[in-house]
Parts: C-alpha cells; sequence; structure tokens
C-alpha cells in the first residue's frame, strides 16, 4: 500500500514539473490578453488586434489558469489559461509611452468612434 501512494507522489511531481507557471504571474499582476481565441467585428483576422489592453490577474485559480478583470461590456467568461497572457512590461524610454485608445462608443451593437479632425499629408 505505501509502495502505491510513494508511486502516486513521484508521478505527480513529475506530472507538475513542467507545468509550475514560467512566468511568475500572481494576482493583482497586469497582463495583455491574447486575441486567439476572441472573436470582433472585424472583417479580417489579419485586421484584428493581436492582444487586448492590459488586464489586472483578479484570482489565481491554478497553477495554469487566472481571473481577469475585463471590461463589463465583455460578455465572456473571465478565466484564461497562462499560453493567452503576456507581462504587462513598463516603458524604459520616455517615447515608448502611447496615449490610451479612448473608449468606443457602442449604438445598436456596432463600435463608434468620434472624429476630432482630418488631416492632410
Amino acid at each position: 500500500m505505501k509502495l502505491m501512494e510513494i508511486a502516486k507522489k513521484a508521478m505527480k511531481w513529475q506530472f507538475n514539473k513542467k507545468r509550475r507557471n514560467p512566468q511568475g504571474l500572481k494576482a493583482e499582476d497586469n497582463m495583455w490578453l491574447k486575441a486567439k481565441n476572441i472573436h470582433s467585428n472585424r472583417p479580417s483576422k489579419k485586421l484584428n488586434q493581436k492582444k487586448y489592453r492590459p488586464f489586472r490577474i483578479s484570482k489565481n485559480i491554478d497553477q495554469e489558469t487566472f481571473q481577469l478583470d475585463l471590461l463589463e461590456e465583455w460578455m465572456i467568461y473571465n478565466v484564461f489559461n497562462e499560453d493567452l497572457l503576456t507581462q504587462c512590461k513598463k516603458p524604459q524610454f520616455k517615447d515608448q509611452h502611447m496615449k490610451p485608445v479612448p473608449p468606443l462608443d457602442i449604438i445598436n451593437k456596432e463600435e463608434k468612434y468620434e472624429v476630432k479632425e482630418i488631416r492632410k499629408y
């Protein structure tokens, strides 16, 4: 009986050895969400975003599974595997800071932007 328990522990250790959290993710971290399984209104996958804005990890469910604080408008399940998350690094240089994208206006279930000016080049 003891031999079986030792064998089970050894198998469990071997199985979990490769499934540890390599990115060192924890709650309260900001992560980019890859757009791999998220469907959008864009006419082509090529025109879609590759990653969505940084979201905060609210809960560590498992070694590889995390719950994110998503936008209220998003009607998707908020638990993701760590393969779909990328760490958000702070910019090292002054020129790397980007202005935040203005929030979308959703009118009749379609995204609408407000144009402030038209520039000629």
